[in-house]
């Protein structure tokens, strides 16, 4: 039984979904972004998500979706090969040029104190993004998934992030990149990982 920590109204869903995909027993404590002094008793940064696995806790969400995959054999490839190579280098990307804009765009919006906020920077954000959106439509070429025809950790990233861009005003007009977050939102782990955020 493992116990993810923090809402998946937040970036703890996609501990969430990697969890009803590799179908796991697990509880949720939904402590808030707000929660930072309930969640440096997990976290020093005071960020979700954590998950306890035993008497461990891991932070991060991509380490602990790579984790998940790895520890349980799915949506992802054995380490030490090709695939793996290549799958880690597009899960490197996305969380560096992809989920990096739109996190420091929150910083700069809400996150940060008024003080500490550069507005401006939103513009040179959205132009990078979309420069990033181009080279990955490119690395995607005629793949259903970034590694071929199957699922795995850089795909369910990217469509999380897809969904956090459409929310902050971050625009993805590339079409295969747009079908492949249409094919990872019908899977059935997305679904049952999609209702259980909404019944929250």
């Amino acid at each position: 039984m493992y116990t993810l920590i923090g809402t998946p109204k937040a970036r703890p869903f996609r501990v969430l979904w990697m969890m009803e995909e590799l179908g796991l027993e697990y509880d949720i404590l939904p402590h808030s972004p707000a929660d930072k002094a309930a969640m440096t008793e997990f976290n020093p940064t005071g960020k979700v998500p954590a998950l306890k696995d035993g008497d461990d806790i891991i932070i991060d969400s991509v380490a602990i979706m790579q984790y998940l995959a790895d520890k349980h054999g799915g949506m992802t490839f054995q380490a030490g090969t090709i695939e793996r190579a290549k799958q880690d280098s597009f899960t490197q990307f996305i969380c560096d040029e992809i989920d990096g804009a739109l996190w420091t765009n929150a910083r700069n919006t809400f996150v940060n104190p008024k003080e500490q906020r550069v507005a401006a920077i939103g513009d040179v954000l959205k132009w990078e993004f979309a420069r990033s959106i181009t080279a990955l439509e490119t690395r995607l070429g005629d793949n259903d998934f970034f590694i071929g025809d199957t699922c795995t950790v850089p795909d369910m990233l990217f469509t999380h992030c897809a969904g956090w861009a459409k929310n902050a005003g971050f625009v993805i007009e590339s079409k295969p990149l747009l079908a492949l977050v249409k094919r990872c939102l019908a899977r059935d782990g997305y679904q049952r990982a999609h209702a259980i955020r909404s019944a929250g």
